[in-house]
């Protein structure tokens, strides 16, 4: 995982002296965002755990690569910012992928995932998802409904 702030017009311009220092694992935590690393070895004895701890009753895997149909128009959906109302869980089997997230002071926290990164975004945060320019991700997905992972974009 690589973890950074993102300069945006509200926030002033970059190498400003509230920005110098990146952002933490705290920052993350501040706004409720869960990340572990996880053994390759024993993942899916790590995200039962969770399932039990958080109750998620759904687990999938879902992959992105440049050949999937219609690969624009599925990223188009979450590149604005918005949240869901269920947790967003995601563990990386392979690829990488790029989250930002509304940290506590509304300033973006860009988290880049990576193959053994697992992070749970929490329902009602303000994010957005991207693609690196490899334009390939495979995740395992957890989910308490389905219906609730909609996204809900910011006005």
């Amino acid at each position: 995982m690589q973890l950074g702030w993102l300069e945006d017009s509200l926030h002033g311009p970059a190498g400003s002296d509230a920005r110098r220092e990146g952002p933490t694992l705290a920052d993350l935590a501040a706004v409720g965002v869960l990340y572990e690393r996880l053994p390759d070895d024993d993942f899916q004895g790590a995200l039962d755990r969770l399932r039990e701890a958080r109750g998620y009753v759904t687990q999938d895997v879902i992959e992105l690569r440049p050949d999937t149909p219609n690969l624009d128009g599925l990223l188009a959906k979450f590149k604005d910012e918005h949240l869901h109302r269920d947790d967003e869980v995601r563990f990386v089997l392979e690829g990488e992928g790029i989250f930002d997230i509304r940290g506590a002071d509304e300033r973006w926290i860009r988290v880049q995932v990576e193959r053994g990164d697992l992070i749970v975004v929490p329902a009602m945060l303000y994010h957005r998802f991207f693609l690196t320019e490899r334009r390939q991700i495979r995740c395992v997905r957890l989910f308490k409904d389905a219906a609730g992972w909609v996204p809900e974009y910011r006005a």
